[in-house]
């Protein structure tokens, strides 16, 4: 989902860029949609309650608003070393509550994301850096058959540390076997921007997902753009 504030502001060095580390949620895949989908059916009864009916505005501001407050706990239980636990009793309730389906949850890909992944994949080793779990990380990259395209995939569960600490950003960037420094990472959140910073790293944030402009700005984004198949036309053209 892209919101209002589109516009591209910023810059990258274009020429330093060596390997591209994309984040999931908001970035490759439209998670905002679906969680304001399922908040806006959970407002439904009390659409009267909100101006105009409109309950799927007020979801949707809901699910933005909370995206830093969940960062920040999020950060909080890797700091005192509690995320990998909490992961792993995720994994084993999924499995445990939906033995047949577990990874069979369907997920959205932001239009154009596949195309651009393939035009990128011909100039750039690639890899995915993601704060999810490693098994819908992996589902949601099988159910659109990207897989092929990145030499890494780093999820909450890889590093000692997940976003927005360095260690993932460092650990990708040496398994394409490039320098940190020569890296763009490309998400849609604070916590993107400062694990890229932290190492070293470019990076470039995206409004299709749950961070603002404003947000994404303050935490020192080189680059925004509308969309990251907008990446396109800043690497290739």
């Amino acid at each position: 989902m892209i919101r209002d504030e589109q516009f591209i502001t910023g810059e990258i060095d274009r020429a330093r860029v060596r390997g591209l580390l994309f984040d999931v949620d908001g970035t490759l895949s439209d998670t905002d949609d679906h969680m304001i989908e399922g908040v806006s059916k959970i407002l439904a009864p009390f659409s009267f309650l909100f101006e105009k009916k409109d309950h799927r505005r007020f979801a949707r501001w809901l699910v933005m608003a909370t995206e830093t407050p969940a960062n920040f706990f999020y950060g909080l239980a890797d700091t005192i070393g509690v995320d990998a636990p909490l992961a792993r009793i995720y994994n084993w309730l999924s499995q445990k509550q939906h033995p047949k389906n577990i990874g069979r949850k369907h997920f959205t890909i932001i239009p154009g994301v596949k195309n651009m992944l393939y035009q990128l994949s011909e100039h750039f080793p690639m890899a995915v850096v993601s704060a999810r779990d490693s098994i819908s990380t992996e589902r949601f990259l099988e159910q659109f058959d990207l897989k092929p395209y990145f030499q890494a995939i780093v999820t909450s569960q890889t590093c000692r540390h997940t976003k927005p600490y360095p260690d993932p950003v460092l650990f990708a960037a040496q398994k394409l076997r490039v320098d940190p420094k020569a890296c763009l990472m490309i998400g849609d959140t604070i916590v993107d921007v400062q694990a890229g910073k932290s190492a070293g790293a470019q990076t470039l944030g995206v409004l299709c997902g749950f961070g603002t402009g404003r947000e994404l700005i303050r935490a020192g984004a080189n680059l925004i753009l509308s969309c990251t198949p907008d990446l396109l036309k800043i690497l290739l053209d």
